[in-house]
C-alpha cells in the first residue's frame, strides 16, 4: 500500500465490528509503501485501511466492493476458480468482428451471467471479439462506467469477480475474445479515496472530467506502477484479451516511455504467450499510437488499432444530413467514404475549421486493420436528443447499405449492442449520483449537448432525459425479443459477415482496393484479389442512378469475363423489394436507389 505521508497503516478486518475490530499494522518501507502478512485470514474476508489513526477507508487495489465504493473490501481468491481456456490462444487484430457492449443494459438482468445466456446469439452472427464498457466499481445503482473509482474491483452492479471470470470463460469456449474498456486518464468524482493515500496520484493538470492522473510529476513512478499493475491484472487474473484505452488524448505525459507504450508492454507481458489486441480513443486521431515500439524510436506506443471517428461522423451525415457541432467539416459525400476505406482517417492533419485547429497526423502506412469502424457506438448514440439508434434516423434502405460498407471494408468492424437485430432501445446517458452531482451531471448534459444548434434552445433542453433518473437506464436495456421480430436484420448481418469471413477477397483485409465517385452519393469500390479475382462493391445512398456509361477503369469487368451480382441489399430477405443487375443488357449502368450490390467477375464467351 502506497502511502508516502502516512506514519501508521494499520488494516482493520470486519470493520462492522466496531471499535473493537482487529487491526493488524502493516510495515513501512523507505519509498512510502506499507506491506505485512495477516495469517488466518482469506477469502470473503471484509476490511479497511486506516491511516494514522484516522478514518478506516477501502482499500485503493481492492478486488472487489460488494457494498460499493464506500464500503468495505473483501478478498478475493483468484485461484479459485477453475478455468477451462487452457488452450485458448487469444486473439489479433486481423479477421475481428467487435462487438462493444455495456453489461447493465446488455441483459433485463444487467449482470456477467446473465450476459452468457446470449453469447451464443453473438457468434451465430459472426461476431469474434466482446468489448465490455469499463466495469470498474463506481457509486449508484448504475451508470456508464467511465467515472469508475475503484480500478481493480468488478462493479458489484453486475456480480462477484467469479462471475466475470465465468463470462470470460464462456466466452472463450465459444471461440469468441474479450477486451475491457479501461479509463486512465481520470477518476470518478464520488467514492475517490486515492487522495487520502497520497496526494501525487492527481496531476495539477486537468482533463474535460477533472483531475489527470499524474503521470509525469513528482513521485509518479509509484502513479504508474499502479496503473500498469491494472492494465496487467486485468489480462493476468481474469484472460482478458486485451484493453480499449479510452480517451487517450486525455492522457497527459512527458515521458519517455510514454505511458501508454508501458501499457501495451505489460499487457504483452501478463499475457504470456497469448495474443492480445490493444486499441485506443483518440480524438486527436495520432497515427503514432499504432505504430510499433522500436528501440531508439520514441513515436511507436505498439497499439493494434484506433477507433475512426471520422468513418463514423461522414457516414452519419450522408444517412442524416446532420452536420452540427463536431460534424461540422463531414459531407458525407462519395468521395469522403471512399477515402475513409482507402486511407482510414479522413483528418491527417487538415484544418479542422470546428476546432480551429490542424487535426490528426499522417496515417498512411498503417494497415486497414488498425482502424475500428463503426456506425454505432456508445457516445455517438447518447450525443443527441433521445439516443436514437440509426434506424429512426434514416431509411431501412440506406442503413443497410451503410451496414454493408461497414461489414465488407478491410477496416476492423464494431458493431454496438443491439445493432445488429434492429434494437429500437436508445442509448442515453445514465449516472446514478445524488444532491449536487446529479445536478451537475444534468446541467452538464445540456451544456455538452447545446453545441449542436438543434438543442441549443430551452424547448430541446427541456426535453432532455434525466441521467438520473433510473427510467433513463431502464429504458437503454436491450428487447432481445426483438431479435425473432427483426429476423431480416438478423439475416443481413449474418450473411455479410458470413461473406467477409468466407471470401477471400474480402477476408483478406488489403489495401488492395481504389474507388471510383459515381456520383455525389454514390461510388463503387474495387477489391482487387489477384488469383481469387476481383470484386466491386457499388454504394448508392441517394435516389436511382441511371447512366448511359460509366466511364472509369475500375468499374470495367476483368478481362474476359463480366459482372455478375454476387450480393445485394436489396434482397427480399433483407426487406429489400429485390435486385436487378447493375448493368443494362442495352447497355449502361442503372443503380437503385440507397443500395449495395457486390459484383464478382463470370468468365463468359467472347460476342
Amino acid at each position: 500500500m502506497w502511502a508516502p505521508r502516512c506514519e501508521d497503516v494499520a488494516l482493520v478486518v470486519d470493520p462492522q465490528a466496531g471499535p473493537s475490530a482487529a487491526q493488524h499494522r502493516l510495515e513501512r518501507d523507505g519509498d512510502g509503501y506499507f506491506a505485512g502478512f495477516i495469517p488466518r485470514i482469506g477469502a470473503g474476508t471484509r476490511y479497511r485501511l486506516r491511516l494514522d489513526g484516522g478514518d478506516a477507508l477501502p482499500d485503493p487495489a481492492s478486488r472487489f466492493q460488494p457494498e460499493g465504493p464506500h464500503g468495505p473490501s473483501e478478498i478475493v481468491d483468484p485461484a479459485r476458480f477453475s478455468w477451462g481456456d487452457r488452450d485458448w490462444a487469444g486473439v489479433r487484430i486481423e479477421g475481428q468482428i467487435f462487438y462493444e457492449l455495456h453489461v447493465g443494459t446488455f441483459t433485463p438482468a444487467g449482470t456477467f451471467r446473465s450476459a452468457i445466456e446470449r453469447l451464443p446469439d453473438l457468434v451465430d452472427i459472426g461476431v469474434t471479439v466482446l468489448e465490455l464498457m469499463p466495469i470498474a466499481d463506481f457509486p449508484g445503482r448504475f451508470g456508464w462506467g467511465y467515472d469508475g473509482v475503484n480500478l481493480f474491483a468488478p462493479s458489484r452492479l453486475y456480480g462477484t469477480p467469479d462471475d466475470l471470470r465465468a463470462l470470460i470463460d464462456a466466452a472463450h469456449r465459444l471461440e469468441l475474445g474479450v477486451v475491457l474498456d479501461v479509463v486512465y486518464n481520470h477518476l470518478g468524482p464520488d467514492g475517490n479515496y486515492l487522495t487520502r493515500f497520497a496526494d501525487r496520484y492527481f496531476s495539477p493538470q486537468s482533463t474535460e472530467w477533472g483531475a489527470a492522473i499524474n503521470f509525469d510529476g513528482d513521485e509518479s513512478d509509484a502513479v504508474r506502477e499502479f496503473i500498469l499493475m491494472n492494465a496487467a491484472y486485468w489480462i493476468d487474473e481474469f484472460h482478458f484479451d486485451g484493453l480499449r484505452l479510452d480517451a487517450t488524448q486525455q492522457i497527459f505525459d512527458r515521458s519517455a516511455p510514454h505511458i501508454i507504450a508501458e501499457i501495451a508492454h505489460r499487457v504483452r507481458d501478463a499475457a504470456r504467450g497469448r495474443a492480445t489486441v490493444i486499441l485506443a480513443e483518440n480524438e486527436t486521431q495520432q497515427a503514432d499510437l499504432a505504430r510499433p515500439q522500436e528501440p531508439g524510436r520514441t513515436e511507436g506506443a505498439g497499439l493494434d488499432g484506433l477507433w475512426n471517428d471520422d468513418f463514423h461522423h461522414s457516414m452519419l451525415v450522408a444517412l442524416t444530413g446532420r452536420a452540427e457541432a463536431y460534424y461540422t467539416g463531414y459531407r458525407g459525400t462519395a468521395q469522403e467514404l471512399v477515402s475513409a476505406a482507402k486511407y482510414g482517417f479522413l483528418f491527417q492533419g487538415e484544418w479542422y475549421a470546428w476546432q480551429k485547429t490542424h487535426r490528426g497526423t499522417p496515417a498512411f502506412d498503417l494497415p486497414p486493420h488498425a482502424f475500428v469502424h463503426f456506425i454505432e457506438n456508445h457516445d455517438q448514440l447518447a450525443n443527441s436528443a433521445r439516443g436514437d439508434r440509426l434506424r429512426a434516423l434514416t431509411s431501412s434502405a440506406k442503413l443497410r447499405a451503410a451496414t454493408a460498407l461497414l461489414l465488407l471494408s478491410p477496416q476492423t468492424p464494431m458493431l454496438f449492442q443491439g445493432q445488429e437485430f434492429g434494437s429500437s432501445a436508445p442509448f442515453l446517458y445514465f449516472a446514478d449520483h445524488t444532491g449536487e452531482l446529479a445536478e451537475a451531471a444534468r446541467t452538464g448534459r445540456a451544456r455538452f449537448l447545446s453545441q449542436f444548434a438543434s438543442l441549443a434552445g430551452p424547448e430541446a433542453a427541456a426535453q432532455l432525459a434525466d441521467p438520473s433518473d433510473p427510467l433513463t437506464f431502464v429504458r437503454c436495456k436491450l428487447d432481445w425479443s426483438e431479435r425473432e421480430k427483426n429476423a431480416d436484420e438478423v439475416a443481413l448481418h449474418r450473411d455479410l459477415l458470413r461473406l467477409r469471413r468466407e471470401d477471400p477477397v474480402f477476408h483478406a483485409q488489403r489495401r488492395a482496393l481504389d474507388g471510383a465517385v459515381l456520383d455525389e452519393q454514390a461510388f463503387a469500390l474495387r477489391f482487387f484479389g489477384g488469383e481469387h479475382g476481383d470484386r466491386l462493391l457499388v454504394v448508392n445512398l441517394g435516389s436511382q442512378l441511371d447512366r448511359g456509361d460509366v466511364i472509369d477503369p475500375l468499374v470495367a469487368p476483368p478481362r474476359g469475363m463480366r459482372w455478375c451480382t454476387l450480393w445485394s441489399s436489396h434482397d427480399p430477405a433483407y426487406g429489400g423489394g429485390g435486385a436487378a443487375p447493375l448493368e443494362l443488357p442495352e447497355g449502361g449502368w442503372r443503380i437503385p436507389a440507397e443500395s449495395a450490390t457486390v459484383l464478382t467477375g463470370l468468365s463468359h464467351a467472347p460476342d
